[in-house]
């Protein structure tokens, strides 16, 4: 209204809908991440109750990676996304060794979850916080490019080892206090073993 009459405004090129594609895209592929990471976690585990509990570090990661995305003012974008559909399998890694060290621990030593747990715990935590450091030592260099291209891969770094280090939290605080209380002595052998 403000603009004078001879002014016409018109839209000459509108790529939202290609992005909206590309996003809604980057959000099917993380939904097809998250299921083929549950069923590989459950072919090589054979458990269900260790699966549950690896399987909860992804939502756990990426709603807190939300959430840092949220304060620190980026935005859920292209960018953004495929850092985390790339972040999903990291972030089970740890929750992984937890799991499996505290059933090995059960089996051979004949213990409760409880007391497996605890003694995994032990074992594991300097090795779970060495592993995510490496991580983040090989992501965040990343996130100190100059220009166009620094700009782009700095929220994708930074993302990446934001999910990562809080899945690392999860693997050292809730995943072992669900062993705890989740997993029981099995006497079956797993569903694959080489």
């Amino acid at each position: 209204a403000s603009l004078p009459s001879d002014v016409k405004l018109d839209v000459i090129m509108d790529t939202s809908t290609n992005i909206l594609n590309t996003i809604d895209s980057l959000k099917e592929t993380i939904m097809i991440t998250f299921i083929i990471v549950m069923l590989v976690v459950f072919v090589f585990l054979g458990r269900w109750r260790a699966t549950f509990i690896i399987i909860l570090t992804i939502p756990i990661s990426l709603i807190a990676s939300f959430a840092y995305l949220l304060a620190s003012g980026n935005t859920l974008n292209i960018i953004s996304l495929s850092s985390l559909s790339i972040a999903i399998g990291m972030v089970v890694d740890d929750a992984i060794v937890v799991v499996e060290n505290v059933e090995r621990i059960m089996a051979e030593e004949r213990v409760t979850a409880r007391e497996a747990t605890h003694k995994a715990m032990r074992e594991l935590s300097g090795a779970l916080i060495a592993t995510s450091m490496v991580l983040a030592a090989v992501f965040v260099p990343v996130s100190f490019l100059g220009g166009i291209t620094g700009q782009l891969y700095r929220q994708f770094s930074v993302t990446i080892v934001v999910s990562v280090l809080l899945s690392t939290v999860v693997a050292l605080t809730l995943s072992p206090a669900m062993c705890a209380i989740i997993l029981r002595p099995s006497h079956k052998k797993k569903a694959f073993i080489f």
